[in-house]
Order: C-alpha cells, then sequence, then structure tokens
C-alpha cells in the first residue's frame, strides 16, 4: 500500500525552517515562545508542519497588505529585483521584521509603484535588464528625493559604488548579503531601531 504524502504532511527540522525562512535560530525561537509559528517537540528537536509555515507566511503578508505605514517601526518598502529567489528572500526577511514589503522585477513597474504607492524605503539590485539600478535612482530621486534608497549587488565595482553614493543612496550591500545586514541597512536609512 503506498501512501500518496501531501505537503501538509511535510515536516521540516529546525536546520530547513532557518533555510526555508531564511531566519536565524534566535528568530526561529522567538516565533515558537510567542506562539507565532506551530512546533512540536520530538526529543531535543523541534519539528515543524510545512502547512502551517507556509499559513503564517501568508497571514504575515495579508495583514500587512494596503498599509504604508502602521505603528511604530512599520514601513512599506519596495524590493527591486530581477532574480525571483533574491525578492523572496528579501520579502520574506523584511517582513519577519514587521516591515510591509511588495516586489517588483524591473525599474519600470519600480516606477509606477513608487508614483502610486508612498513607499518609505527602495532596496533594489544594481544589474537588471531594460533599466540598471543607477538610472532607477536618478528617476526615483526625480519622484521623490526623500525616499531612501538600498542598492544590492553581486556585481560591484568601485565607479558604480561611487556613483551610486554620489546619487545619493541610503545603503550599498554587495552580495552574497546577510540578513542581519539587510535589516541594519533598511533601519539605519529608515531612521529606525534595528529588528
Amino acid at each position: 500500500m503506498t501512501l500518496n504524502r501531501t505537503t501538509d504532511d511535510v515536516f521540516l527540522t529546525t536546520e530547513e525552517v532557518l533555510e526555508y525562512l531564511h531566519v536565524n535560530l534566535r528568530t526561529v525561537y522567538r516565533l515558537i515562545k510567542a506562539g507565532k509559528i506551530p512546533a512540536v517537540r520530538v526529543g531535543r528537536q523541534w519539528r515543524f508542519r510545512r502547512a502551517d509555515l507556509d499559513a503564517w507566511l501568508d497571514n504575515q503578508r495579508t495583514s500587512r497588505a494596503g498599509e504604508t505605514h502602521t505603528g511604530e517601526g512599520r514601513h512599506k518598502v519596495l524590493v527591486v529585483d530581477d532574480e525571483e529567489g533574491i525578492r523572496d528572500l528579501l520579502s520574506r526577511t523584511l517582513a519577519m521584521a514587521h516591515y510591509d514589503v511588495d516586489t517588483t522585477s524591473d525599474g519600470m513597474s519600480a516606477l509606477e509603484s513608487i508614483r502610486n504607492d508612498g513607499y518609505k524605503l527602495v532596496i533594489a539590485d544594481l544589474r537588471m535588464p531594460g533599466m540598471d539600478g543607477l538610472t532607477l535612482i536618478r528617476e526615483v530621486k526625480q519622484i521623490n528625493p526623500q525616499l531612501p534608497i538600498i542598492i544590492i549587488t553581486g556585481y560591484s565595482s568601485e565607479s558604480s559604488a561611487i556613483e551610486a553614493v554620489n546619487l545619493g543612496v541610503a545603503g550599498y550591500l554587495t552580495k552574497p548579503v546577510g540578513i542581519p545586514q539587510v535589516l541594519a541597512a533598511a533601519a539605519k536609512a529608515l531612521g529606525v531601531p534595528a529588528a
């Protein structure tokens, strides 16, 4: 007899959850203690049902939809990157730190969103097809000169870093970038305590 396992039946170890949610161990323990994510203790290990984690992530996104600034420390952030994996990582990281996050894959749609949606911070890739990050910075500064922008790039050069700084970016991070770096740069750009 063969059992068909659904994703509801899939349990993750603590190490797998760290990778799945892209968070550190301390954050996972904080979420368990606060009752935010259900966990089952098996001996000295924790096990997490992936369906519960997905439901929690969906709830996090839904509860923040349509908000521009709700309460202390919660700001609306736009992530612009042509790599879906990077967008998802940054979105989850920032959402878990109580930011309201939208994502887009290119500069043109980013500009349209910025014109319409009251963002407090933009995090953008330097190299994207069509409009690159430096052009995006120039365009954003014409729309809203006060809007902080953080550049994250895997293709850093001294000249691009200097140009980005001269254009007034709030931060310039190189890939691979760690979660603490992203959260620290976002907090600094917004003038709020780091998560």
